[in-house]
């Protein structure tokens, strides 16, 4: 997309109230300041208009956790009270009706009155006005409320710079209490596709009627169950620490992801490492990851992997085991032949990963 074509977009959008997708035009910090300045030509830069038109840009280029933390600071008890109520009644409404939010936040009518209109400031709710006025959680929303249980819980204290932002989830910093350095995901099913989501995840295929909330809440709650059960039987993974509604807390993650070097020191021993530790999951705790490529593998500095990303995990007497696990190892194999030149023969690479092979089964290519 050129930048002209990202301005003419980004004006349209503004000049219809269409702001959903706003955000992902933003790349770069060209972007912004060229779409900044086109989105306040049509009307004089000191008018109101364009002031407004401004400050709606800066603040939609915010992600969702930077509003939802500078939100968080603002918030009284009563405002958690209001998004928890929005929160539980989305399973009946798509936009929740004022009366309803009263009533199951137990505040007075114009107690939520007065509350709505600072949330919505704060975007953290969104305001729908049809045969009646209703309100929906923004993703902040969403946010704020896991950010709160957690603070609550002892577990958070401090939110830092984004670890990685990615389709389906983003990964920011974090303190403890005790200042200890973790990694908070949160799970953003749905925020490009439903249909793909619904096609890839088997959970989420089950249920008819299914909103981004309760995907991403799915998603978190199955890839802690993930994280626990293999870490207890040494599978390199983040530890996992905490886990409410569509966050987790993790061990830290530092490094990066495989598929960015373009050259790794010694192949062949982050390859018999890889399949050591799918060995492990498999035979020890009883899981697959069932969505295992270079883009969840991660090299830490010390040369050694973490294996991140498991809210598609089975269990070994799922129906399609077979299949996934020889999906998983052939994603494996071929990235590391076709990169590094490492030749590993799939089917002993299966045989070793099942506990039926020896452990060397990989050789490189001169």
């Amino acid at each position: 997309m050129t930048i002209k074509r990202c301005c003419e977009i980004t004006s349209f959008c503004l000049n219809h109230a269409y702001l959903p997708h706003i955000q992902t035009l933003f790349s770069t910090p060209q972007y912004l300041s060229l779409c900044l300045l086109h989105a306040s030509a049509p009307v004089r830069m000191h008018t109101p208009e364009a002031l407004k038109r401004l400050w709606l840009l800066f603040s939609l280029c915010m992600s969702a956790i930077d509003t939802a933390v500078r939100a968080f600071r603002q918030l009284a008890p009563e405002d958690f009270r209001v998004l928890q109520a929005i929160e539980l009644q989305m399973s009946r409404y798509e936009h929740v009706p004022e009366p309803a939010i009263s009533s199951l936040a137990n505040l007075p009518p114009q107690e939520v009155a007065y509350r709505l209109p600072h949330l919505c400031q704060l975007r953290l709710v969104q305001r729908w006005k049809g045969p009646y006025t209703g309100y929906q959680l923004n993703t902040a929303g969403y946010d704020c409320l896991a950010i709160n249980a957690l603070v609550k819980a002892n577990v958070l204290e401090a939110f830092g710079k984004p670890l990685g932002v990615g389709k389906e989830a983003d990964i920011y910093d974090a303190l403890t209490p005790t200042k200890q350095r973790v990694a908070v995901k949160f799970h953003r099913l749905g925020r490009t596709s439903f249909r793909q989501t619904r096609r890839k995840r088997g959970y989420v295929a089950k249920r008819r009627h299914i909103s981004w909330l309760y995907q991403s809440r799915l998603a978190a709650e199955k890839e802690f169950e993930a994280l626990k059960l293999v870490y207890l039987h040494g599978v390199s993974v983040p530890e996992p620490i905490n886990q409410n509604r569509h966050a987790i807390v993790m061990g830290i993650i530092e490094g990066a992801e495989l598929t960015h070097y373009v050259e790794v020191p010694n192949p062949k021993g982050v390859l018999d490492e890889i399949l050591l530790n799918m060995r492990k999951a498999y035979l020890e705790a009883g899981v697959i990851h069932a969505d295992l490529s270079e883009f969840n593998i991660i090299l830490k500095p010390d040369g050694h992997i973490l294996i991140i990303d498991w809210p598609q995990f089975v269990k070994r007497n799922h129906p399609n085991a077979e299949q996934l696990l020889k999906r998983d190892v052939r994603n494996v194999v071929r990235y590391f032949q076709r990169k590094f030149g490492i030749k590993t023969k799939l089917k002993d690479a299966l045989t070793y990963v099942k506990g039926r092979g020896p452990r060397n089964v990989t050789k490189e290519v001169l």
